[in-house]
């Protein structure tokens, strides 16, 4: 058979097909679109014995300008000439395969993080790269490319410092440590690019770089300008680790500026640290339109037009826009105006290139990762792994009188709050979506079978217990003539034009289906109020919504898009009166469920919920947020919240009261805290007995935190971040300065320490040994070793914790950690733990930020936890030495 060359015309670029691994024949093309044959020689860029970089040059070569400029925003278009298949670039996998389905669903990156199990950490990564492959086989696009969140190219992990546990996006990090994110994102990445010596699994694309942690509702804005001392020593060596030791293919600048100059368009992070420093040779992509934030109005405008902004970025290092496909016409015109060079995107593309083909999109199918299948996704297999690293996540705070566990023959259990039944409280942000999700309150069940469980819930997350507004308070018209609402259909968001369709219906609820799909919606009617006094309204969506009564806005979210929000209005209402009630909304999503929702002002939920817990013999009161509340710039302000940030660190008011009522009772209380980030629950740990940090927990979570509760296993999680007392006791948001932030240089005292965490066991430390006793700035490394003891009366994980500190030499940090590992004994066993500390490990950071060995005493704590903690918490065993640097 004769190796021919296809050409197409134009309008076939919108037609299907699929080619052969070497271009020979292809399919699905009507008879017209084939316009000439000819013989020509194989193409370099599918010969599998070159290299990737090699084939990668040979293709690009092969591109006209016009191709070239759309190949560099994340949705590209296929070029079936060249049999370059459709590709968007956008994936996300946090903390597994996001946005495309059923997926397995682990705890949130903070959850994971409280793991401190880094081998895990890997496994997962590699668990996840398999459930991408997978999804990537099942959902074949156009062309046999791949579209939004179905490709290979994973935007994560996110190795941000959580500096300020005010930014919503904290949850997404690692936590506050430099150290602990750079083991952590370095397993991570190499679990999810793999090890295969002819393709990446994956790429991994760490972020955000650089110096980016809120706050969310100024980002695009946002000019950074840390010290050079925190640059060096915070905020970039998680990045550097992420690059040089996990060998990240793919690096995502940053929205913020750094010292007046863009991230995305920062020659000296992208090109002089990034590339020449650290050695960087794969491709860097923009956050989502952070290169239209160079040029646009309100933003940075630090560039005058659209294309200096792009010649600004793909000078500085930049290869990828993230953005709308008007960016290409912006590159063209960059280019025509001489304000870049084909040659300089010519190399963006080289990269971008080398990716594709490195993983295997220009080689024959069955030889990319041949054993993996479409259906290697959200297994019963997988399902067990998110259980197992949810159980590790879990942190027990406290356990007052030995509360927990609970023995098996207890018979009644009061299961109450917000999130003891929400699929929500379960997945964070940026997730899956769990086939067989286990929320608390149905592992409790399956737990604890011969146990009478008596749920409410009590309670909203801001709001009292909200539920649907009944048929029975509804009236068409204001002589009440008829039950129900008026409801109109728009195909316009905006209401624009006739509606498409008119009803009569029940209530104010729908789902989005069939041609209502990216509509809005306007009901219209009259509600009677059962009782005087406050109510609060809410119209449960996935996008934006307003609520009239009687003319009068309650609440305005419109300017929500498709993150919901938990934003509600409050009036006061007159028993027996009746009100015009108008709602309209807007959908955003291809479908959907959405309904109004009130809260009545003689609160039933918390009645209920206290007749409960008097019913029971105990109560696991499931408390804490959701990414509707702490998130990524949610746009709509709610009390306690701000952007999606954070603006005050204490459990919402409305939860906090029904506790408080709760104990009031006098029955013991397991507080279950579920939740992205620390929580100053100051008048919870005075009171109640039992508490459990259980971060967002996956889909599995439910069923590790019954397990945890009935002593199936001991909690070895421990906190990634410092649980701080108030926000008065930090610095402002917008403050970069490490100084007083972090247990590194936080100077009051926090009300759960870093690296805190309790245990249904006891162990011991003893025979600390470092070798060798005297270090010079020669030695090539330290090994501290010690002997750990489980003395207690449970088999169970300690995560064994080094801490370095130099209080003889000013401005170092209090103490720094510089080795961990999660180990598990049996008990009455005992381990020797042996770290090695490198020489960068001993160096510290001047305020010019130079790394030096500075002669004097170090002192070394290797322990359960930090060797400091406040009066009331339970001390972490460990043991302490010093050696000498000269």
């Amino acid at each position: 058979m004769k190796k021919i060359k296809i050409g197409y015309s134009k309008s076939s670029l919108k037609t299907a097909f699929k080619c052969t691994n070497i271009w020979l024949l292809c399919v699905g093309l009507s008879a017209p679109t084939l316009l000439f044959a000819q013989e020509v020689s194989p193409r370099p860029y599918k010969d599998t014995t070159l290299d990737a970089a090699e084939r990668a040059a040979d293709l690009v070569g092969r591109m006209t300008l016009e191709e070239k400029a759309a190949q560099l925003v994340n949705d590209a278009p296929a070029i079936p000439r060249l049999g370059v298949r459709e590709y968007n670039w956008w994936n996300e996998g946090l903390h597994g395969v996001a946005s495309v389905g059923h997926a397995t669903v682990f705890p949130q990156a903070i959850g994971m993080a409280a793991t401190w199990n880094e081998p895990l950490f890997k496994t997962v990564g590699d668990l996840i790269s398999t459930e991408f492959r997978a999804k990537y086989l099942a959902n074949q696009h156009r062309f046999g490319g791949s579209d939004w969140f179905g490709g290979l190219t994973v935007w994560s992990p996110n190795i941000n410092i959580f500096r300020d546990p005010r930014w919503g996006r904290g949850q997404e990090t690692y936590g506050e440590d430099p150290y602990l994110t750079s083991r952590l994102g370095v397993a991570f990445i190499k679990g999810l690019q793999g090890n295969n010596t002819q393709h990446f699994k994956t790429i991994a694309t760490p972020k955000h770089y650089a110096v980016h942690s809120g706050p969310e509702a100024n980002r695009h804005r946002e000019d950074v300008h840390p010290s050079a001392k925190d640059l060096e020593e915070t905020y970039l060596p998680a990045f550097k680790a992420a690059v040089i030791e996990g060998g990240a293919q793919s690096v995502m600048c940053a929205y913020n500026a750094v010292d007046g100059v863009p991230a995305c368009g920062n020659t000296d992070l992208l090109n002089n640290r990034l590339r020449k420093e650290w050695g960087f040779e794969g491709y860097v992509v923009s956050d989502c339109d952070a290169v239209g934030d160079i040029y646009k109005k309100g933003h940075h405008e630090y560039s005058a037009t659209p294309p200096e902004a792009v010649a600004l970025a793909f000078k500085s290092g930049m290869d990828l826009i993230c953005g709308p496909a008007e960016e290409s016409e912006h590159i063209l015109q960059a280019i025509e105006k001489g304000l870049l060079s084909e040659a300089e995107i010519t190399l963006a593309l080289k990269r971008l290139f080398t990716a594709r083909i490195a993983l295997g999109q220009f080689d024959a199918p069955h030889t990319v990762f041949p054993k993996i299948t479409a259906k290697d996704f959200d297994s019963e297999a997988n399902r067990q792994l998110a259980l197992t690293m949810a159980q590790e996540s879990l942190v027990l705070l406290k356990n007052s009188n030995n509360t927990l566990p609970l023995k098996n023959s207890i018979k009644s259990i009061a299961v109450i709050g917000p999130n003891a039944d929400n699929i929500d409280s379960l997945v964070g942000n940026y997730n899956g979506s769990p086939s067989h999700p286990v929320t608390v309150l149905e592992g409790i069940k399956a737990r604890f079978k011969n146990s009478d469980i008596h749920y409410i819930k009590g309670s909203g997350l801001l709001d009292p217990y909200q539920f649907s507004v009944p048929t029975s308070a509804l009236c068409v018209d204001k002589k009440c003539r008829k039950e129900g609402i008026k409801a109109e259909y728009f195909s316009s968001q905006n209401f624009e034009g006739e509606s498409i369709s008119k009803s009569i219906e029940q209530n104010a609820s729908l789902t989005w289906e069939g041609e209502l799909k990216h509509g809005a919606v306007r009901f219209t009617g009259f509600i009677t109020a059962p009782e005087t006094g406050a109510y609060t309204f809410r119209y449960e969506a996935n996008g934006g919504y307003r609520i009239w009564i009687d003319e009068k806005i309650v609440i305005n979210a419109w300017g929500v898009d498709w993150r919901p929000t938990m934003a509600s209005g409050k009036i006061e209402l007159t028993e027996g009166k009746r009100y015009a009630i108008k709602v309209e909304a807007f959908q955003r999503q291809t479908e959907g469920s959405e309904r109004l929702v009130w809260s009545l002002p003689s609160n039933a939920g918390s009645q209920n919920a206290i007749a409960a817990a008097k019913k029971s013999d105990v109560v696991v009161f499931v408390a804490g947020l959701t990414a509707e509340l702490e998130g990524e710039e949610i746009p709509v302000a709610v009390p306690g919240f701000n952007g999606g940030d954070r603006t005050r660190l204490d459990l919402p008011t409305v939860q906090e009261n029904l506790l408080k009522r709760i104990a009031n009772t006098g029955k013991p209380i397991i507080l279950v805290l579920m939740n992205g980030s620390a929580l100053s629950i100051n008048w919870a740990d005075n009171n109640v007995p039992a508490i459990v940090e259980a971060w967002y927990p996956g889909g599995q979570g439910g069923e590790a935190v019954a397990k945890l509760i009935a002593g199936d296993y001991s909690p070895g999680g421990r906190l990634p971040v410092t649980f701080y007392k108030s926000i008065d006791d930090l610095p402002p948001f917008s403050d970069y300065s490490m100084a007083n932030r972090t247990y590194r240089y936080f100077t009051g005292e926090a009300l759960y320490p870093f690296g805190y965490g309790l245990s249904y066991t006891q162990f011991s430390y003893n025979k600390i040994k470092v070798s060798p006793s005297k270090v010079s700035a020669s030695s090539k490394k330290v090994t501290v070793s010690v002997q750990v003891a489980n003395t207690g009366k449970w088999d169970g994980d300690e995560v064994v914790q080094l801490y370095l500190s130099r209080p003889d030499v000013d401005g170092a940090p209090i103490q720094t950690l510089v080795g961990f590992q999660r180990i598990h004994l049996k008990k009455g066993a005992e381990q020797t733990v042996k770290f090695t500390l490198r020489p960068e490990q001993l160096r510290l950071i001047d305020d010019a930020g130079t790394s030096n060995i500075q002669p004097g005493t170090a002192t070394l704590w290797v322990g359960g936890g930090l060797p400091k903690v406040r009066k009331g918490l339970v001390q972490p065993a460990g043991i302490q030495t010093t050696f000498n640097i000269r």
